[in-house]
This record gives C-alpha cells, sequence and structure tokens, in this order.
C-alpha cells in the first residue's frame, strides 16, 4: 500500500542512502584532495623556477634558496603538530583555516616586490600548508569505511605521488611561458574551490575534544626549535661541507637537543603533542620506519635522474623535466588498480612487497646508464619505477593506519607525514653530498690511469693533439687544449660512476627492506573468523 502511494520499498531506500553517502564521500575527497595536491605541487613546481626568481628581485642563486629552505622548514615545525591542532580547533575548523592561509599567501608570494618579502611569505605558506597532508589523510580515513581504505589511499596516493613527478615538468612550462610569479597564482582557484567544497561537506567526528587540551608551550617550543634546526641543517649541509662548518655542527647539535628533550618530555606529559605511543602498534611502527625509508628513495631518485640528463646528457631543463614525468604514468596507471585489489580483500602485505621489488629493479636499471643513454633507454625504467610505487604507497598507508583507533587518526596521520619528509629531506642531502664526494673520489683513481705510461691515455692525448692542430691551432697550445679536454672526460666518467653507483644503492635499499613487509598486519575487517560471520548470517 505504501509503495502505490509513491513511498519507497525497504530496498530502494536504503540503496538510495547509500548511493547518497559514496557521492558526499566522492565530493569530500575532492575537497581535501585538490587542497593536499595544491601543497605538494607547490613544493617542486618551485626548484625550476629559482634562476628567475633570482635574477627578477636581483639576488644570487645561494640567496634565492631561501625561498626553498624557508617553506622547508616552516613545513617541517608544523607538521607534527597537526593532528593536536586538529583537536584542538576541530578539524573542518582547521582544514579551512590552512587552506585559507595557503591560498592568501600564495597570493602574497606572487606580488611580493624584493626576495626577503618572498621569504617571509614562503614563511607563511609553509606554516598553513604544513597541516595539509596529514589533515587531508585523516578526513579521507574518517570518511571511508575500512573495506574501502584502499581505494581513498589510491586517490590521496595518485596526488601525492605524481605532484612531485609532474612539478617541474609544470613549473617550467609555466615560467617559460608567462612568468615565475604564475607558479604561485595558479594555487588561487584551487585554493579557493577547496575553500567552498571542504564548507559544504566536510564535518568533524563526534570524538573531537574540541578545546578541552591543554597547550604545551614547552613542547611546542623544544619542536620548533629542533626541526627548524633539522631541516636547515639537512637543506644547507652539503653546500657549507657539513661539519666542516661551525654553523651545521651548531644546527645539528640544537636539532639533537631539543629533539631528545620534546620526546622525553612527550613520553611524560598527560596530553602529548605527538602521541609517539601510538608506535606500540607493530603495524604502525613498521610502516612508519618503511615510509621512511620510501620517502628517502623517492626523492633521492627524483633529485638523481634530471641532474644526470641536464649535466652528464646536456637536455636542457624541460626537456629533462619532460623526460621526469614518464614515472608519474606507471603510477597514474596502477594506483586504481591498487585500490581496487585491495577492496576484493587481497593482501596488502604482498603488494607491498611487489611493489618494492619492482620499484628496486628499476633503480637498479637507472645504475647501468651511460653518456649515450636516450630517452627511450630511460623511459622503461622511469614507467616501472612509478609502477612499483603505486604499489607501494597505497597498501602501505593502509596498512599501517589499519590498527589506528579512530580518535587517534590526525595524530597517526600527522607522524606518518613527518617521517615521510624527514626521509625526503635525508635522501635530498645524501644524495647531493654522496655525488660530490664520490666524484672526487673516482676522479682520483681515473687520474692515475692519465700518465705518459699508460697507451690508451696517450693515443687519446694525440688524437685530441692531432685534431686541434688541423683546426689551427700550434703544437703547444694544442697539447694544452688536449690535456684540457682529456681531463673533462675523466670528470664526466667520474661523475657517471658516481651517479652508477648511488641509483645501485638506493635499488639495493629497496630490495634489501621486502622481508620487513612481513611484520605488518592484515587488515582488521580480514582477519575476522569465518565461523563468527557466518553465525551472524545465521541469527
Amino acid at each position: 500500500r505504501g509503495h502505490r502511494h509513491g513511498a519507497l520499498p525497504p530496498a530502494a531506500h536504503s540503496l538510495k542512502i547509500e548511493s547518497r553517502m559514496i557521492a558526499r564521500r566522492n565530493l569530500v575527497a575532492i575537497a581535501v584532495l585538490s587542497s593536499a595536491v595544491m601543497e605538494v605541487l607547490d613544493t617542486s613546481v618551485v626548484n625550476v623556477s629559482l634562476p628567475h626568481i633570482a635574477g627578477n628581485l636581483s639576488a644570487t642563486t645561494d640567496e634565492a634558496t631561501w625561498v626553498l629552505t624557508s617553506y622547508l622548514v616552516a613545513n617541517a615545525i608544523i607538521l607534527p603538530m597537526s593532528g593536536w591542532l586538529a583537536n584542538y580547533f576541530g578539524r573542518k575548523r582547521m582544514l579551512l583555516t590552512v587552506v585559507t592561509g595557503f591560498t592568501v599567501s600564495s597570493l602574497l608570494c606572487g606580488i611580493a616586490p624584493s626576495l626577503p618579502m618572498l621569504i617571509l611569505f614562503r614563511v607563511l605558506q609553509g606554516i598553513t600548508g604544513g597541516g595539509l597532508q596529514p589533515l587531508s589523510q585523516a578526513v579521507l580515513l574518517e570518511e571511508f569505511p575500512p573495506q574501502e581504505r584502499g581505494k581513498a589511499m589510491a586517490l590521496f596516493g595518485l596526488g601525492i605521488v605524481a605532484a612531485p613527478i609532474l612539478g617541474p615538468t609544470l613549473g617550467g612550462w609555466i615560467t617559460d611561458t608567462y612568468s615565475w610569479r604564475w607558479v604561485f597564482y595558479i594555487n588561487l582557484p584551487v585554493g579557493i574551490a577547496s575553500l567552498i567544497m571542504i564548507s559544504m561537506f566536510v564535518t568533524d567526528p563526534p570524538y573531537l575534544t574540541r578545546g578541552s587540551l591543554r597547550a604545551d608551550f614547552w613542547g611546542f617550543g623544544m619542536l620548533a626549535v629542533g626541526m627548524g634546526a633539522l631541516q636547515i641543517m639537512l637543506d644547507k649541509g652539503q653546500e657549507d661541507d657539513w661539519f666542516g662548518s661551525h654553523f651545521i655542527i651548531t644546527l645539528a647539535i640544537t636539532a639533537a637537543v631539543f629533539l631528545i628533550g620534546f620526546i622525553v618530555r612527550e613520553l611524560m606529559i598527560r596530553q602529548p603533542i605527538v602521541h609517539l605511543e601510538l608506535l606500540k602498534y607493530r603495524s604502525f611502527a613498521a610502516g612508519i620506519f618503511l615510509v621512511t625509508v620510501l620517502g628517502f628513495v623517492l626523492y633521492s631518485s627524483l633529485v638523481l635522474l634530471p641532474l644526470f640528463m641536464q649535466t652528464l646528457l646536456g637536455w636542457t631543463s624541460t626537456t629533462a623535466g619532460l623526460w621526469s614525468s614518464p614515472r608519474g604514468i606507471g603510477t597514474a596507471l596502477c594506483m586504481p588498480l591498487v585500490g581496487y585489489l585491495l577492496g576484493k580483500g587481497w593482501d596488502g602485505r604482498w603488494l607491498l612487497a611487489f611493489g618494492f621489488a619492482i620499484g628496486g629493479i628499476a633503480l637498479l636499471g637507472f645504475s647501468h646508464m651511460n653518456l649515450q643513454s636516450g630517452t627511450w633507454d630511460i623511459l622503461v625504467w622511469q614507467i616501472s619505477q612509478g609502477l612499483g610505487m603505486s604499489f607501494i604507497f597505497v597498501p602501505l598507508t593502509t596498512l599501517t593506519m589499519d590498527p589506528i583507533p579512530r580518535r587517534e587518526t590526525g595524530y597517526a596521520t600527522a607522524l606518518y607525514s613527518v617521517m615521510r619528509n624527514i626521509g625526503s629531506s635525508v635522501g635530498i642531502s645524501f644524495v647531493t653530498t654522496w655525488l660530490a664526494r664520490r666524484a672526487q673520489f673516482n676522479q682520483s683513481l681515473l687520474v692515475s690511469h692519465v700518465s705518459p705510461y699508460d697507451p690508451a691515455a696517450q693515443r687519446m692525448l694525440s688524437q685530441a693533439q692531432a685534431m686541434l692542430v688541423r683546426n689551427g691551432a700550434d703544437p703547444v697550445t694544442a697539447n694544452r687544449q688536449a690535456m684540457a679536454m682529456l681531463y673533462g672526460v675523466v670528470q664526466r666518467q667520474a661523475s657517471v660512476l658516481s651517479f652508477l653507483t648511488v641509483f645501485r644503492m638506493i635499488g639495493i635499499l629497496f630490495l634489501a627492506i621486502i622481508p620487513l613487509v612481513l611484520i605488518l598486519r592484515k587488515p582488521k575487517h580480514l582477519r575476522e573468523p569465518k565461523t563468527a560471520a557466518a553465525g551472524n548470517v545465521v541469527s
């Protein structure tokens, strides 16, 4: 009778409610992902614009690097606090605040009249942008049920992993076509759209203890000083010759003292800023270690390959950026597939092991490049590495966050993001230092073979000298120029060897950590006994 009067039958009514919930989840995902991707993209898109920024604002390139350093330092300071701040102010209010701040500071960066003002606005951008990734991840984990978290993390990972890869290409194109200022202006429409959608669709979970937490000012201070010193040390270490510099030594001591003091305090007080007790969960502790290694390898390889293309293969910045993008193709193609497989009940640990294996093999493939390598030689390994990353990021996030209680999700995602960022900073510092030091070592070995008693060296020297004489140089000048040419060959080969060694090392590292995947546990919804499920059906 109710159906005849227009009322929906119970099955149709429940289906309608479910479809509305799915639509709402998708809208929430778009709202938070757009802001998170905007922030991640901004960390890499500015890199290629530094020479233009330096020239336009009458500064040296070294001075312009503080545009990057200031952002990273501010970002590193606020990132561990984001879980506490979301609980204190409310997650939705915090999201609206940081998206607004990031959008406004992007506008200020675009109109900055001088380098000091640009650095100041980048600090504001880093402070507000630091909370976007963990807050967005916490909202997605909260919004999607456990069995669908794989899909949610696939959406999140698609942006977070692909954005740093596509960033240099986009940044180079915008800077060459328009101006470096448009690198910041492109955040405005994305930020405004994200603000509107967050205000409409994101809600706070009922368990948030908004306003009931006590502010630990000593903890805030120690965390800010320690993380700031650590980030500056990692960013400027190679430039200042590491521990040969009193400045770097001071930063290292400061970081160690304040961060150790912060950890001790967090373990003692009743309402800590960072919930270190979450490490008691085996899967979370193992996932934190694995994501640190992931950050180390991913970002070091993102620095290595464009450098190899530009400094040794002689490609332009635009070409190097363009041929770094295929890595994102493999990620984009496989990320939805990984989310689908997790949703169908596949064991994420085996998917994760497969991802580490493929990523490690791809990095070992890069270690066989040479000065005659072309675009197609690099393309295969690029796509393979992107494929491997898609099989790593989604299962790793899903398995790591699975045992965490819902009320602790914000704290967990903050700690997860912090360790990924620390791993990436350490990886970039390691790569830049290793390339410089190892190139010197390789050069000393190769130069020892360039002597009057080495037939190959004498043959190359005489051929170069003869060519120069044929081109009009006198014998004395030709001899000097031939020696310089031979020395240039030695330098290039020494650099090639250092690049290949680093690729080999990080590839072996990826393969070596595969056994640690077994420490992770299956998600809870996959560990439910079948007998219990059958009993529920009978009842």
